[in-house]
């Protein structure tokens, strides 16, 4: 690997480990232009092209591949940028998660667009449409960016004791899980364990890959109505993904249970805090979706003493 590219190699990767949120394409195709010394670098991911610089020069183009697939083309000016085939290699799973985004986004832009075109005399089944799209995008938000944000932290992880064949296998099982979950949203498919074991396995199977999170469900013993278990089930995972997002490090414990007047779950993390206020008192995205089965939330939380979500179904 020639030194223009091992820097490259090591800018992305300085880059990726310093995020606190998914990867932005522009910013990424900027750090890999800035390292290599070129004019121009861009990253074409889902038909969409993302360039930083001007790249007067002929451009030098190297696909990148994951798992057997294309997942994007990045492409250097001038030309004598290149060889790309060890940075391109590197660029996978990142651009793996990005294209996954991509592809998200297009959909929601392509069901808002649907939406407008419906006629004044079909108003009910816009609604309904409507509906259904939101419940997929609470879906995909609670269900698969829980594994998108489990893989950028392995990802972080791997950068920063180095890229072992364990390593490398956890990371293609993460990114496996997180197609996995966007395939199965989008066909309205529920989690196996959900319809087989009830909310408690699905939880048990989802949440025992992290250390950090310790669940207890000793207190649930009864079955509920599959909207509720599920509504319940995304509902936990948002408040983990949250916490995994808002308090990197911290210790989250996730308990259900049954009481008098129905399903209970409380979500809660040892992590920083923060000032609670009318903008973000009811976590928005969280209340939404309790909403929907007649639940509520409460969220406690100040600086320096951790943040608790209670929810509760009565049923």
């Amino acid at each position: 690997m020639r030194a223009q590219e091992k820097r490259a190699v090591e800018a992305v990767a300085d880059h990726l480990a310093g995020l606190c949120h998914a990867p932005d394409a522009f910013s990424l195709a900027q750090v890999i232009g800035t390292a290599l010394g070129a004019t121009g670098c861009a990253l074409t991911i889902s038909g969409e092209r993302h360039q930083w610089g001007r790249g007067e020069d002929r451009w030098l183009s190297e696909p990148v591949e994951y798992d057997g697939q294309v997942q994007a083309v990045l492409a250097v000016a001038p030309e004598t940028a290149g060889p790309l085939d060890s940075l391109a290699a590197v660029l996978g799973p990142p651009l793996v998660a990005l294209r996954l985004a991509a592809e998200t986004d297009q959909l929601r832009r392509d069901g808002d667009a649907a939406a407008r075109e419906l006629v004044d005399d079909r108003w009910r089944t816009t609604v309904e449409m409507e509906q259904e799209r939101r419940g997929l995008e609470r879906d995909l938000h609670d269900g698969a960016q829980h594994h998108l944000v489990a893989l950028k932290m392995s990802m972080a992880l791997v950068e920063h004791t180095g890229a072992t064949q364990e390593r490398l296998a956890e990371l293609e099982s993460k990114l496996d899980a997180a197609e996995k979950a966007l395939t199965d949203t989008a066909a309205g498919i529920l989690p196996i364990p959900l319809s087989t074991e009830g909310l408690a396995g699905a939880l048990r199977a989802e949440l025992d890959a992290h250390p950090d999170v310790a669940l207890d469900t000793t207190g649930f013993r009864r079955r509920y109505p599959p909207l509720v278990e599920s509504t319940v089930y995304f509902a936990c995972l948002e408040a983990v993904n949250n916490a995994h997002k808002h308090a990197p490090g911290a210790s989250i414990r996730v308990a259900v249970r049954d009481n008098a007047g129905g399903l209970e779950f409380v979500v809660s993390d040892n992590g920083p805090g923060f000032t609670i206020t009318g903008r973000n008192k009811g976590l928005p995205n969280l209340s939404a979706r309790m909403a929907t089965v007649g639940g509520t939330i409460d969220v406690r939380s100040a600086p320096g003493q951790g943040t608790t979500i209670t929810a509760f179904v009565p049923g």
